[in-house]
């Protein structure tokens, strides 16, 4: 059997929806023990967050959306109800045994539970405590609700998305979310690198409209030195020329020239080695200045091309090209398909193996596992119980009549 990186780790996840879970699955799949805890008889939000929703034998609908089926997988749920006060001594009970605590309430909205990092530090110095917000601990947002669509707004992001004209423009999937996700996970790892030396946890304060101006990186540079923001290109590039989206005889391609040499390619493969000696066109410079004259004639020099056509034609010259994709033609390219990007999991309520989206992790001692479907709600509620804390079955059962859990 394969080594797993983060084998022998158990994580608490009180989080919910898509960066604490995004993050929960990836530490996962690299073999963490991930405990979801979730509230009885609701659960995570996402689950009810569809259609589309996971069929069963019958064609029917079940409880399970694809949304929450996107980000927890490898991951064990239990229903605890942390309101009230059994509730939280079993949080205490299990954090005993767990080595992370991921959530993502409002800035101090465990504090009422008695389970905020300053509430549970003394006790467990061990514990690497994650919390994401939408604005952080401090700061005078900090008591906010935030999501993903106004982390992007405020973070600069739908500002410069969208074309010159149009209003501005969300990005068409969480990507805040997603990459706040994966700035947790770097810290819980960093976190877990300073335990070892020093045997000591700490406190991760992340917000989504930190994580958002950080990933404006090179726009955002562009503003701190030359005190303005960098125009909106559509998907143009602010700097770089041609580096966009083109229209062919029979559908959209992308084109990604970042250099001289790369244009000199183009120009020739195209048929129009004149653009090359052309001023407006023969550095980036001047092709950027002239960015309005270049791109209709390379418009109408792709009309005598399809799409594929084009594509092959620049991967034949080493020009970085590629197709406009919708996901059905995404998960059908052959690369993808070379890579695992797909993977298929049974489900103990589908009558066949559900297709997830495999991880972009390719490790060569230690790979992503793929060893547990996303759970139903509480699906490991007496599992976790009777391992982790040694309860019996008639505990479970007081408990579970009380409503503590499910």
């Amino acid at each position: 059997m394969t080594d797993k990186s983060l084998a022998g780790l158990r994580v608490l996840d009180l989080s919910r929806i898509l960066a604490g879970p995004y993050a929960t699955q990836m530490l996962g799949d690299l073999g963490a023990e991930i405990i979801k805890v979730e509230k009885p008889f609701a659960g995570d939000d996402t689950r009810l967050w569809g259609p589309p929703f996971l069929k069963d034998a019958n064609g029917h609908d079940t409880s399970e959306s694809a949304y929450y089926l996107s980000t927890n997988r490898n991951k064990k749920s239990i229903a605890i109800d942390i309101t009230c006060k059994e509730g939280q001594e079993l949080i205490h009970a299990l954090l005993a045994h767990c080595d992370i605590l991921v959530e993502n309430f409002k800035t101090r909205g465990l504090a009422k539970y008695g389970l905020s990092y300053e509430q549970l530090a003394q006790a467990y110095p061990h514990l690497i405590y994650c919390s994401i917000t939408g604005f952080g601990q401090t700061g005078p947002l900090a008591s906010e609700p935030g999501y993903d669509l106004v982390a992007q707004a405020m973070g600069g992001l739908m500002a410069a998305t969208g074309e010159p004209s149009g209003e501005p423009m969300k990005a068409g999937v969480a990507v805040t979310d997603i990459i706040t996700g994966l700035h947790a996970l770097v810290g819980i790892l960093a976190a877990l690198h300073h335990r070892e030396k020093t045997g000591q946890g700490q406190h991760i304060d992340l917000s989504l409209l930190d994580c958002t101006l950080a990933t404006m990186s090179n726009l955002a540079q562009y503003y701190l030195i030359s005190g303005h923001p960098a125009p909106r290109q559509g998907n143009a590039h602010a700097t770089i020329v041609p580096y966009q989206a083109v229209q062919t005889q029979t559908g959209w391609v992308v084109i990604a020239v970042g250099n001289d040499p790369q244009f000199a390619k183009l120009a020739t493969s195209l048929g129009h080695p004149e653009w090359i000696s052309d001023p407006r066109f023969s550095t980036t410079d001047h092709r950027l200045a002239h960015r309005n004259e270049l791109i209709p004639l390379l418009t109408d020099a792709l009309q005598h091309f399809s799409a594929e056509a084009f594509v092959d034609l620049c991967r034949s010259h080493d020009i970085p090209a590629g197709p406009v994709h919708t996901m059905d033609k995404a998960f059908a390219e052959p690369q993808i398909q070379s890579r695992q990007m797909q993977i298929k999991m049974t489900h103990p309520l589908a009558s066949k193996p559900v297709s997830l989206v495999g991880s972009p992790l390719k490790l060569s001692q230690t790979p992503p596992a793929y060893e547990s479907p996303p759970p139903t709600l509480g699906e490991q509620t007496d599992e976790v119980l009777k391992a982790i804390l040694g309860m019996g079955t008639d505990e479970i059962a007081r408990l579970r009549r009380q409503k503590t859990i499910a």
